[in-house]
């Protein structure tokens, strides 16, 4: 993330004679932190293999009815609610680091609960803790690598959050196909496991440090993580003032505001955070015959275009990103409804046949192609969720140190 405002484009830490840094444990540090965002990835992607292996469940194992399985997928965006206010309260009392590792505790304990779930509130109570660690982790991490980068990875480094997001979302589906419903919650234990173990040797951010007036600390986290302690400044006076409600009347803040505000619901309402919980349940739904095949390929789509667009981000813009994402959701959405309005009353439709058939030269039904029209619609609705938003909000925000944006629940 890469502020255009030239007060904020001068790094905090610089090394003297401009010459760019060499350390590598800064990437160690980086990848500690993202455990957090992979964590979270982990979690959203959870409720789409486990529904359906929960309403499969054989006694005394607890099983879903249709209601509970949607408030086993939903309930989580209530904790995330409730963590992204209690990380933006931690980040700036507790720090950074001490931040990713309370956050780590939440994430195990919530995943402990659902693997010894004897009932359907045990998993939901384990559900709701997982949230309230995604919603920490989505706010803090991106502080911390952001804080430790020296400016030549930084946005490299920055990218890598929304990519460990998708990446978690596609190893739940992965591990989803193959495991049931507990053991796919050992799995969600372990990168939680690994950031608390890493993050035990990496060091505070030096800005944080030195807002905290901890100088020594800092010029040690700084040799730690760049190779270099010198050529560091404090941070300007006030930088750290926190928001009043009084500073929404300046147009500083209050534009960017109602922008980030109105972008962030639109992009919930469109439903993409229902398809990552629900992948498979929306497959089965359509009578998909490998659904939880149709949920990985749709995750391995979006990891993809998630690396294109931090890819072209900054040549082809957020603005025209964000115009393109739109239309092709648009479009998207609507060839899966003309999908399901299509395969009502057909009993022979194509949703039977398996992705990976070998192909037959014996004439087939007209509709078999319509298998390929829902994986194909949502795989280009995935493609087309707008990456380039939380970017555009980074942004945003730092058009102004204060203006409160929490980026909470953003696959």
């Amino acid at each position: 993330m890469t502020p255009e405002d030239p007060e904020e484009t001068q790094p905090l830490l610089e090394p003297p004679g401009g010459s760019a840094p060499r350390g590598r444990r800064v990437f160690l540090a980086a990848f500690a932190a993202t455990l957090g965002p992979l964590s979270f990835g982990f979690a959203l992607g959870y409720s789409s293999p486990a529904i359906p292996s929960l309403q499969r469940a054989a006694p005394p194992a607890p099983r879903l009815d249709d209601e509970a399985a949607s408030w086993f997928g939903a309930v989580v965006t209530l904790g995330a609610a409730a963590g992204g206010v209690l990380g933006g309260w931690l980040v700036d009392r507790a720090g950074r680091k001490l931040s990713l590792l309370l956050c780590s505790v939440p994430f195990v304990t919530s995943f402990a609960v659902i693997t010894a779930a004897q009932d359907v509130w045990m998993l939901l109570g384990g559900r709701l803790l997982t949230g309230l660690a995604c919603g920490v982790a989505s706010l803090v991490a991106p502080v911390y690598i952001s804080e430790i980068a020296y400016p030549a990875v930084r946005g490299l480094l920055g990218s890598c959050v929304q990519l460990m997001v998708v990446i978690g979302i596609l190893l739940a589906y992965l591990a989803g196909w193959v495991l049931e419903w507990r053991w796919l919650a050992v799995l969600g234990c372990v990168p939680p496991s690994l950031m608390l173990l890493l993050m035990c040797f990496m060091p505070e951010t030096p800005r944080f440090l030195l807002t905290q007036h901890r100088r020594q600390e800092a010029m040690a986290a700084l040799q730690f993580l760049w190779g270099s302690e010198q050529g560091w400044e404090e941070p300007p006076i006030g930088a750290e003032q926190g928001f009043h409600l009084a500073l929404l009347w300046q147009p500083g803040i209050y534009k960017p505001f109602v922008i980030g505000v109105s972008l962030m619901a639109f992009q919930q309402l469109s439903g993409v955070n229902a398809i990552m919980f629900y992948a498979e349940t929306i497959f089965e739904e359509a009578k998909f015959k490998d659904s939880s095949l149709a949920s990985i390929i749709v995750g391995v789509i979006q990891v993809l275009f998630t690396a294109v667009a931090a890819l072209i981000m900054d040549r082809a813009g957020r603005r025209l990103l964000l115009a393109l994402s739109g239309m092709v959701m648009v479009f998207s959405m609507s060839a899966f409804g003309a999908y399901f309005k299509l395969t009502q009353g057909i009993p022979g439709n194509s949703s039977h046949v398996a992705l990976l058939a070998p192909i037959s030269t014996e004439p087939v039904d007209a509709s078999v192609g319509l298998a390929w029209l829902a994986v194909g619609s949502m795989c280009l609705f995935i493609a087309g969720d707008p990456q380039a938003l939380w970017s555009l909000l980074a942004r945003l925000r730092l058009l102004h140190h204060q203006c409160p944006f929490h980026l909470v629940l953003c696959p």
